[in-house]
């Protein structure tokens, strides 16, 4: 019987106290309860979601969708669903779930709401990157184009807001400078692009998942797991450092190193998304905060963000294929107008207050 089945040790106060530590031989976990519930209600509601999506006009009925799922069933429903529309919700509940945790690390590193990968300008260092790759080089580079984007952005963006001591509202004005400065290096690649280069290439800076296919997702879903297994035990430090430096260091924690450890992690979730499905908007700034709403904690809350990340991007994205327009609408195109409706909501909020 392994050790968690039968600690030497349990404490803690339940789904409505603090965390609860189980310790065994060798062993010791700190788990909050109710983020954990929160996370597993919204990669419950993701995955519904995602069903839903390929069930979504009828043509494959879900007995159908079952049968294809587990290796039974037509070979035409078997096309449909598992090279058609797996391959797209699979990806969207990845890329989302990388979003929704990057914009967690963000948020909680620069100790400001606005702190997500396409406000402070990394999206956008890591379209640069992919833009190279897409219109000079071989596509199969996209995802080594987006990271070394990411990550060059990042290095700027870190040494300008470092100067002196780190602030949180110098790295998000910091993000924005450098942000704008790549936005006009995007814009001036695409008039320089072949006509069917450069149409390809707005598109998918829009954000869309229209093009996944099935060879994008198991690389995406691996860095994904990668990035959040090395990010879990970097959230408990920089979390201590919301008390302060002098203070988090009195505990062992190591602020500049914990910083540059995070910020790396987040630029990496961000990669995987933008080498994915292009700098999809809005659901790094959004998935955090609903998040935190509905789990009322406090600290990073990695594995909520990233669930209701991965909700958000599916919702919108069955939303965009649903709806009876003319072409083809990109995901980016809906998840910008619902980030449009959250930020008015909360400018009303504000108000009413």
């Amino acid at each position: 019987m392994s050790v968690l089945e039968k600690p030497e040790a349990v404490r803690g106060r339940g789904l409505s106290g603090g965390p609860v530590a189980v310790r065994g031989r060798g062993l010791s976990l700190r788990v909050r309860p109710r983020p954990l519930a929160v996370a597993l209600l919204l990669t419950l509601l993701a995955a519904g979601t995602g069903a839903l999506a390929l069930t979504r006009d009828g043509l494959v009925p879900p007995a159908e969708v079952l049968g294809a799922l587990f290796g039974a069933g037509s070979e035409q429903a078997a096309f449909v669903v598992l090279e058609l529309r797996l391959p797209r919700v699979a990806l969207g509940l990845t890329v989302g779930a990388a979003l929704g945790a990057a914009g967690a690390l963000f948020q909680q590193l620069s100790r400001n709401p606005l702190g997500s990968p396409d406000i402070v300008g990394f999206n956008s260092g890591a379209a640069t990157g992919a833009l190279l790759v897409l219109l000079h080089g071989d596509p199969a580079y996209v995802a080594a184009g987006a990271a070394g984007g990411g990550l060059a952005t990042a290095v700027i963006v870190h040494l300008l807001a470092r100067r002196g001591s780190f602030r949180g509202n110098r790295l998000i004005l910091a993000g924005i400078a450098v942000g704008s400065l790549l936005a006009s290096v995007n814009a001036y690649l695409l008039t320089r692009a072949a006509l069917d280069h450069a149409q390809s290439a707005q598109l998918w800076l829009i954000g869309s998942l229209g093009s996944a296919e099935r060879h994008q997702v198991m690389p995406a879903v691996l860095g994904l797991g990668a990035l959040l297994l090395a990010a879990l035990p970097a959230v408990r430090r920089l979390d201590l450092l919301e008390m302060g430096d002098e203070a988090a260091g009195g505990l062992g924690v190591d602020a500049a190193r914990t910083r540059v450890f995070v910020l790396l992690i987040a630029v990496g979730l961000s990669a995987v998304a933008v080498s994915a499905a292009g700098p999809i908007v809005f659901v790094a700034l959004c998935a955090p905060q609903l998040a935190r709403r509905i789990g009322r904690g406090t600290g990073t809350g990695l594995l909520p963000a990233a669930a209701m990340g991965a909700l958000l991007l599916a919702a919108s994205d069955l939303v965009a294929i649903t709806l009876p327009t003319a072409g083809p609408l990109p995901v980016g195109v809906v998840t910008g107008a619902l980030g449009g409706v959250y930020l008015a909501w909360l400018l009303g909020r504000g108000r009413r207050r």
